[in-house]
C-alpha cells in the first residue's frame, strides 16, 4: 500500500497571512498572493547518515520519529496527507476524490536529506505539452490532458541510501585472447580465416573501496513504477532536510521497509564488487568461481527525491506520465488512438492505389 503525505508544518506570510509555499529552484518560501519571499535556513552541517545495525537490531525496523496523518485512498489504495485549509482533494495517482473521514495516523523515520524541486508546475506542464505533442498517434484527449492545469502533481518519492566499505576475498581466472589460422572447404577450394580463442590462467586476490549511496527506491512498485529514463539524480544537490520544502508539494511515504531496501542493496554492492574483481583480474574476459563479500560500517539515509506526475485514463486503462523534478527529463506510458492510425492506413491504401492507377 502506497502512503502519501503533505507538510504538517505550514508557514503564514508575515505580510497577508496567506500559506507560504516551497519555490523550486531556489531556498525560498513565495506567497502566491502578494508576493513576499522568506529564505529558508541552511543547515550548517551535513545531514546525518544513520548507523545501519543500530536501527536493525537495536530500534527495530518498525521505528520512526514522528506521526503523521494520512488519508485513505479506495480506488487505487494510496495515502495522503491533508493540509488543514484544503477544500477538497483528488489522490495524486489516480485522480479520485479522497474522503475526510479516512484519515489514519502513522509513524515513519524522518527524511535525512531531499533534492529540492528545481522546475516549477508552470515549466513541469510546458516540458509535458512538448513530450505529448511530439508522440505519434496520441489521442487528442491526452493532448488536452496535457494542458488541464490540475493535471500535474509534484510528488516527493522515498528513496534509501546506503554506505558502506566494501571488501571481498575472489577466485576465478583470466581470460585472454589469441588467434589461430584455420582453413575450410568452400566451393572455390581451401580458404583460411582468423578464429578467436582464449587462454585461461587461474586469478585470485582481494579488492576493497567504499561503496557511496546505493540507492534504492522506497515505494511499492506494482501499479506505479518509477520509468528508469528519469530515475538519475545528481545527489551531489541533496540538502539537508526541512519540511519547509515540502510545502505545496505531495510527499509519499515509504512502503519498502529499511530491512528490505537493504536487502535490495546488498545485492547492488554485489553487483560493484563483481566488476571491481574483473577489474582486478584483467585480461579480455574474466571467470569468477566464487566472492566472499563482506560489507563493514554500513550506514543509511531516508531521503525525498522529486517528480512531477500525471495520471490519465483511456478507453479504461490508466497512463502514468513522469518528469524529473530536478532535472526535468520526462518518460511515461502512452495511449494510441486508434482512429488515428486507422485513417493513416486508409490515406497510405488511397496513395498506393492512385499511384498504381496512373502508372498504368
Amino acid at each position: 500500500m502506497q502512503e502519501i503525505q503533505k507538510s504538517e508544518h505550514k508557514k503564514a506570510c508575515a505580510n497577508c497571512g496567506a500559506e507560504l509555499k516551497f519555490k523550486p529552484g531556489s531556498h525560498q518560501l513565495n506567497c502566491e498572493y502578494c508576493g513576499y519571499e522568506e529564505f529558508i535556513e541552511q543547515s550548517k552541517s551535513s545531514f546525518e547518515e544513520l548507523e545501519l545495525e543500530h536501527y536493525l537490531r537495536v530500534v527495530g525496523e518498525n521505528a520512526y520519529t514522528e506521526t503523521i496523518e494520512l488519508l485513505h485512498c479506495k480506488n487505487c489504495g494510496a495515502n495522503q496527507h491533508v493540509e488543514e485549509n484544503y477544500k477538497s482533494l483528488d489522490c495524486v495517482y489516480c485522480g479520485e476524490p479522497l474522503i475526510i473521514e479516512d484519515i489514519q495516523k502513522e509513524g515513519w523515520i524522518l527524511p535525512g536529506a531531499l533534492i529540492p524541486f528545481q522546475l516549477d508546475v508552470k515549466k513541469a506542464r510546458s516540458i509535458f505539452k512538448t513530450w505529448v505533442g511530439g508522440l505519434w498517434f496520441a489521442p487528442n484527449k491526452l493532448k488536452r490532458a496535457a494542458l488541464h492545469p490540475e493535471g500535474l502533481h509534484g510528488l516527493y518519492i522515498p528513496y534509501w541510501t546506503f554506505d558502506s566499505n566494501l571488501f571481498a576475498s575472489y577466485q576465478g581466472q583470466r581470460g585472454d585472447y589469441y588467434y589461430e589460422k584455420q582453413r575450410y572447404r568452400t566451393k572455390n577450394g581451401m580458404q583460411t580465416r582468423q578464429v578467436r580463442k582464449t587462454r585461461w590462467t587461474s586469478a585470485s586476490g582481494t579488492v576493497n573501496g567504499f561503496v557511496d549511496d546505493i540507492l534504492i527506491n522506497a515505494s511499492e512498485k506494482k501499479r506505479r513504477d518509477i520509468p528508469s529514463a528519469i530515475a538519475r539524480w545528481n545527489l551531489k544537490e541533496l540538502v539537508s532536510f526541512d519540511s519547509k520544502y515540502l510545502s505545496g508539494f505531495v510527499t509519499e511515504k515509504y512502503t519498502v521497509s529499511l530491512k528490505e531496501g537493504h536487502h535490495q542493496s546488498f545485492q547492488e554492492a554485489k553487483n560493484i564488487a563483481y566488476n571491481w574483481i574483473r577489474r582486478d583480474i584483467g585480461g579480455d574476459t574474466q571467470r569468477i568461481a566464487n566472492a566472499d563479500i563482506k560489507l563493514s560500517n554500513e550506514t543509511f539515509k531516508h531521503i525525498l527525491l522529486p517528480v512531477y506526475i500525471s495520471a490519465y485514463r483511456y478507453n479504461g486503462k490508466e497512463y502514468h506520465f513522469y518528469i524529473n523534478g530536478q532535472m526535468g527529463t520526462v518518460s511515461g506510458s502512452r495511449p494510441y488512438s486508434f482512429w488515428k492510425i486507422f485513417f493513416l492506413v486508409l490515406f497510405i491504401i488511397a496513395v498506393i492505389s492512385l499511384i498504381a492507377i496512373f502508372a498504368k
